[in-house]
């Protein structure tokens, strides 16, 4: 999926004699508040207090400590909320103080919220007893300015010696500087500590209050600036539903998508989704566009934002370097390099992808067909067939009629699709495949990008539809004739084909992505179906990205067993538009189960060990979250469970419910179609009610009103 820096992970807080310089810090642990470009990671109690905790804002790491204590009291957490994506409280018990009874009496209560570039911290101490208190209440700051690399790394920085300035503590280094001060409460600052020390007294029945703000100032322009609050491309979205873990999934995904988007700094209103926090908060190209196809039936603005800002980035030229090509889709943008373990940089914007390229192709077809307004399409159109054009020249070096990737500067990735970690392609006794390789999952893409985009020219009159159809077809022949193996079980693609043009025999979640595309017949669909629905790999809670029968199979690899949001949504909306319901609701149903364990926020991804060994899935520990395209899996299920297609530019709008079970009856709103609000009831019968455009036929479903069925 996205760029690994590879490395044993380590946690938080480790023993003292456990050493972790090096290692990739662990997340599952973190409390995460966000609003991108910036985003605030701390303990679970409220603190800042090391390993990759801290307040960034554009990669950088403003404080690397932010606690509160009161001088000679202990200080207990007892909860914390998360209201929404950029707003968390955390509230503790001032043990022994101004206790009367076995009763807590006074306690502090911390509101986070954070703004592009801003960190604010409303800090209240409340006396509820019937004694006079008097504490003294110590902020503890310090900065390190660390670049987001370093600490995903768990390389340590020098900290940042304080000064002040007026009513500030501050740091500075470079183009950088940061402020942090309390907005009332004459605090005593220490620059030598880095501390703000308040005195504070309260009566019975009173209560202190304060704001810590932590302000940045950046010289050097953002790749990628914020969204306004109000400039959310899609409308306000409700779900009620039978499950009400459906719906808390649904409304906490929607509230972080809000949150994790950026724009185009060159035309602010394009917008797209950042990949995920913390590593990855900013443009990827596989994983923005398959969150903005995921959102579609919220509208096509941010598919069409999301289009946009990456045509501007297509390649042009050839350069080994940063592997760009004419007509690709990059990989990922950064403010700096990206170091992989202590080898090679990635330039700040990266090519290295087989897969960006296609899946660019038919998000323009699917945000088309979702009713994107045709000149807006005709514009992206030159696009396209670039991007077409790179499938065959670049995408297919060897002429073979399949797509491939190598890093041929041997400084990039070696493994180029979303499954991208270095173990991740591996035969089924455990052997790594060796480059050239070719994905079964890109083929795919590769089928479907070229089949819509040879349905694009021809709606607009463009030369090349046959070109496209006949590339396509010879694919699908290919794949055929080279992926299929069989086993004990019976037939399957194997995960790839290797340097040698072997198929590389592993069983991988990659059959998912293929069903539903076109490129396989009935025949085939129903073999990968019912591997999908096995054990080996429906773990209860997903989909395994590698069979529990391969000897390389490991719950907690980050590609060879563990359980992506994202790839069992592909899974989900595949199986359903195959035609194999039950196979879909199934993985669906475990997906929203696992939901609960993480609050409705689901990670990047989780351990596999499945349901039958555990009640609820363990965290992989080293996970971002949120992530762009696991909180975009909310909508795809949904998506799935109605059967709903979109075709405006043949007027017709579908349902097909087959895969709701469990989640009706529901109420979904906030979605749009051409641009039109569009409304959803399922009732307990399976019976579909809309309210929809008039310009749009629909079937399986009732207009609200109608008495008859369409």
């Amino acid at each position: 999926m996205n760029t690994v820096v590879q490395g044993n992970p380590a946690g938080h807080q480790p023993p003292a004699d456990v050493v972790t310089e090096g290692l990739q810090p662990f997340l599952h642990d973190v409390c995460t508040t966000l609003y991108a470009p910036s985003l605030v990671l701390s303990r679970p109690a409220g603190d800042i207090a090391g390993g990759p905790d801290g307040f960034f804002h554009g990669d950088r790491r403003l404080l690397s400590k932010l606690s509160v204590r009161v001088e000679g009291v202990p200080v207990l957490p007892v909860s914390n909320t998360m209201s929404s994506a950029d707003r968390t409280a955390f509230r503790a018990v001032l043990r022994g103080v101004g206790e009367h009874t076995a009763d807590p009496a006074v306690t502090l209560h911390r509101v986070r919220s954070v703004e592009p570039g801003v960190l604010r911290e409303e800090l209240e101490i409340a006396n509820a007893g019937v004694k006079e208190i008097r504490v003294e209440v110590v902020v503890g700051a310090g900065s390190d300015l660390a670049n987001m690399i370093d600490v995903k790394s768990g390389r340590t920085s020098p900290a940042l010696p304080a000064e002040t300035e007026g009513d500030a503590l501050l740091w500075h280094r470079d183009e950088v500087t940061v402020r942090l001060r309390a907005t009332s409460g004459s605090p005593r600052i220490d620059a030598a500590t880095g501390e703000l020390r308040f005195e504070v007294a309260l009566a019975a029945r009173e209560s202190w209050r304060t704001t810590l703000e932590c302000v940045v100032t950046d010289d050097e322009p953002l790749r990628f600036p914020a969204v306004a609050r109000d400039a959310v491309p899609w409308s306000a979205t409700g779900l009620r539903s039978a499950d009400h873990r459906m719906d808390q999934f649904f409304a906490r995904s929607v509230g972080d998508l809000e949150r994790l988007l950026l724009a185009d700094p060159e035309h602010p209103e394009d917008q797209f989704l950042a990949a995920g926090s913390p590593w990855f908060l900013t443009l990827f190209g596989r994983d923005s566009l398959w969150a903005a196809r995921m959102l579609l039936p919220l509208g096509t603005e941010l598919a069409a934002g999301t289009l946009r800002t990456l045509a501007r980035r297509q390649g042009t030229t050839t350069d080994a370097r940063s592997d760009e090509q004419p007509g690709k889709i990059l990989h990922e943008v950064r403010r700096e390099g990206l170091k992989l373990n202590e080898g090679p940089t990635l330039p700040p914007v990266y090519y290295g992808t087989v897969d960006a390229t296609p899946l660019w192709v038919i998000l323009l077809h699917d945000a088309w067909r979702w009713g994107l307004d045709p000149e807006q399409v005709r514009d992206l159109l030159p696009h396209a067939e670039a991007a077409l054009e790179w499938l065959a020249a670049y995408g297919d070096a060897d002429g073979d009629g399949l797509l491939e990737y190598i890093d041929v500067s041997g400084q990039g990735l070696a493994n180029q699709g979303w499954k991208d970690s270095g173990d991740a392609i591996r035969w089924r006794d455990g052997r790594l495949a060796e480059a050239p390789i070719a994905l079964c999952e890109v083929q795919a893409y590769g089928y479907e990008a070229a089949m819509g985009g040879a349905a694009l020219l021809r709606a607009f009159g463009r030369p090349g539809a046959e070109r496209w159809e006949e590339w396509a077809e010879r694919l699908k022949r290919r794949f055929r004739e080279s992926f299929w193996v069989e086993d004990e079980t019976g037939r399957y693609p194997a995960v790839a084909l290797d340097a040698a043009k072997r198929p590389v025999d592993s069983v991988t979640s990659g059959f998912g992505h293929l069903l539903g595309t076109g490129l396989l017949d009935e025949e085939e669909s129903a073999l990968l179906a019912a591997r999908l629905a096995g054990p080996e790999l429906n773990s209860g809670f997903g989909l395994r990205t590698l069979s529990t029968d391969s000897t390389g199979f490991n719950p907690f690899g980050y590609h060879i067993g563990s359980i992506w949001p994202h790839d069992t949504a592909i899974a989900v909306h595949g199986l359903s538009r195959a035609g194999f319901p039950a196979e879909a609701a199934s993985l669906a149903g475990g997906l929203v189960a696992a939901s609960t364990t993480f609050e409705g926020r689901l990670p990047e991804l989780f351990a596999g060990h499945g349901s039958a060994a555990d009640s609820v899935p363990a965290p992989y520990p080293a996970s971002c979250r949120p992530q762009a395209w696991s909180a975009a899996s909310a909508v795809a299920l949904l998506q799935a469970a109605l059967g709903l297609e979109a075709d405006v530019p043949a007027g017709t709008l579908r349902f097909s419910p087959r895969a709701a079970e469990g989640i009706g009856p529901l109420d979904l709103t906030g979605l749009r179609v051409a641009g039109v609000p569009l409304a959803v009831r399922l009732d307990a019968t399976g019976r579909i009610q809309v309210e929809a455009p008039d310009t749009l036929t629909v079937h399986g479903a009732d207009r609200a009103g109608d008495a008859s069925r369409k």
